[in-house]
């Protein structure tokens, strides 16, 4: 059920110019990546501004197109730039702490990152979208495994648009161009996959965003579906709502989902330059 929304095209404070990543703190905070606004602006669970910080460029605490933003159970938040090949790490208050990456195909390097999400034991996991693959690295930045190449089989990624963690650590990886969810171990193990290409219960048609709730349900933004489908953790579909359009509850193009500790979920409405705030079952 639709519960509130906030935002419109602008560049000032709470508006946005395709907000493609959001994410939820531990204490309900809410951050979404303004991608064209090249900026991070945090918010409350209602949508009260909070405070915003970057700008277009290359130094510590600036972006490229920031694609996905994720935040750890100690309230770091880590933004996943696609331009400038690399990952950030600021406090909860957006001050600078760390970054790595650079273009390549070698370990610890990426080549448009598009997803970022964070363990409960403080792993990062990047998807990397054009490598097809997806990184682990520690809360500092260093390398630990990797997994995936280029294809459509088991384990195999075209285009791994988004990442996400679940709280018993199985990972969930979203196919731009598989038209698909995988799901994998802590360790890159593969477990399952569902989807396919098409506009029907449990299929996709460019599935960017997902996200895992309190209790293990899994929450996919369709972009060209212009919807939000939940299923369980195996995959099985439960419900889905949006259409497209501006009214509220109506989507265009959604690109990021998350949900909160209560079970509240959000969608970074892109096409509408909105956020959109539902209960625990629409």
């Amino acid at each position: 059920m639709f519960v509130s929304k906030w935002g419109e095209s602008g560049t000032g404070v709470g508006q946005f110019r395709k907000p493609w990543g959001v994410a939820v703190a531990p204490d309900g905070s809410v951050y979404v990546a303004d991608y064209t606004n090249h900026r991070i602006q945090k918010f409350t669970s209602t949508g009260g501004f909070v405070r915003e910080w970057g700008t277009n460029g290359t130094g510590d605490g600036q972006f490229k197109a920031p694609w996905s933003v994720a935040v750890a159970p100690d309230g770091s938040v880590y933004v996943a730039e696609q331009n400038n090949d690399r990952i950030q790490k600021f406090d909860s208050d957006g001050g600078f702490v760390r970054k790595w990456g650079m273009n390549g195909t070698g370990d610890g390097e990426f080549k448009s990152p598009s997803g970022v999400a964070v363990a409960l034991d403080g792993s990062v996991y990047v998807s990397d979208k054009v490598n097809n693959r997806i990184q682990r690295f520690t809360s500092e930045g260093v390398f630990v495994s990797k997994w995936g190449t280029s294809g459509n089989g088991d384990g195999q990624f075209l285009w791994p648009t988004s990442v996400a963690v679940a709280a018993d650590g199985s990972i969930y990886v979203s196919e731009q161009t598989n038209d698909r969810i995988q799901k994998f171990t802590s360790d890159g193990g593969f477990v399952r996959k569902w989807g396919m290409n098409g506009d029907g219960d449990g299929k996709f048609r460019r599935p960017y965003g997902v996200a895992v709730g309190p209790n293990g349900s899994v929450y996919v933004a369709g972009n060209r579906t212009h919807n939000i489908q939940k299923f369980t953790s195996e995959g099985v579909f439960v419900v889905k709502w949006g259409t497209h359009g501006t009214a509220d509850g109506q989507v265009r193009n959604p690109s990021g989902v998350a949900v909160a500790p209560d079970g509240s979920v959000y969608v970074a409405d892109y096409g509408n330059n909105r956020i959109q705030k539902f209960s625990v079952a629409p």
